[in-house]
């Protein structure tokens, strides 16, 4: 037996290195979210208005009018307050609690020097980016189903678990209307993932988390000033600040997929150019110089 094959037989192969799932990196960064104040702040945002709606709705007495249906429902089915949640918060609060995370998952790490150690580890670069994206989807999606739940068993507790009156005026049970206000909060989700798209471009370009936070919710509200100006009106139906009502759509009998189907590829349009450029950024940063 030669040297060479004595020495290989003593000496034990090094271990053969793998990388971790990108799953594993998602853990680490869902991790690093549960740490953070910011992240309850925002889960407090979307639960107490609610709360404060049903407990001074309950104080009140007589009829409570109002243009809309759900609205008029209150008092009569504990499912009314869930869809009244997302009426009200659906066009400025959902979006900023979003954004609050999505606009500060790259930024926070420039801000703190973390993100030169994060890319110098053996993972990719594109492990990395992907799950600080659905990080920030899952956060988003976290807070929308507590501030639904939250409505839903504050609204049963006070008023029951009765049917409801949809937006066609046709009579849904109290079963259906539970699926209705899933499947309302799933079809809210798709301009609400275009909304954490646009974020995490700003935070991985500005590299400044304030920045990124404020400009990520002023753009579908700058849009929607720009189509007030004569001429620009045709451009409304195609701001991403429109989509946000979208799911209203299934409140209607026969279910209107209209406004859903045309949210799904509008919300496309923002979300899919700025992933791909966040992307294409994360990229290409530039450890040495960070």
């Amino acid at each position: 037996m030669s040297a060479t094959t004595v020495a290989r037989a003593v000496v034990p192969a090094a271990p053969e290195f793998r990388r971790p799932w990108t799953a594993t990196v998602l853990g680490w960064e869902l991790r690093k979210l549960k740490s953070q104040k910011r992240t309850y702040l925002g889960f407090v945002l979307g639960a107490l208005p609610p709360l404060i709606f049903v407990l001074f709705r309950n104080l009140q007495h007589g009829p409570h009018h109002a243009d809309n249906t759900f609205i008029r429902e209150i008092t009569q089915s504990g499912l009314a307050i869930p869809i009244v949640t997302l009426l009200v918060e659906s066009s400025f609060l959902l979006p900023l609690i979003a954004s609050l995370v999505s606009g500060d998952i790259v930024a926070n790490e420039d801000g703190n020097g973390t993100l030169k150690t994060i890319l110098t580890r053996s993972v990719d670069r594109g492990q990395i980016f992907a799950a600080k994206v659905l990080a920030a989807m899952c956060y988003a999606t976290a807070a929308l189903v507590i501030a639904s739940v939250v409505a839903a068993v504050a609204g049963v507790a006070f008023w029951g678990f009765h049917h409801i009156e949809t937006l066609s005026g046709t009579i849904v049970s109290a079963p259906e209307a539970l699926l209705l206000i899933v499947g309302s909060d799933a079809v809210f989700l798709i301009p609400l993932f275009a909304m954490v798209s646009i974020g995490v471009l700003l935070s991985t370009v500005t590299r400044n988390s304030a920045a990124a936070v404020v400009v990520t919710i002023a753009v579908p509200i700058v849009l929607l000033i720009v189509a007030q100006i004569p001429g620009l009106e045709a451009t409304k139906p195609y701001l991403l600040y429109e989509q946000f009502q979208a799911w209203q759509g299934l409140l209607r009998t026969p279910t209107d997929w209209a406004p859903v189907l045309h949210s799904a590829w509008v919300c496309a349009l923002y979300a899919v150019p700025s992933l791909t450029a966040a992307y294409l950024v994360f990229l290409r940063r530039d450890v040495a110089g960070d």
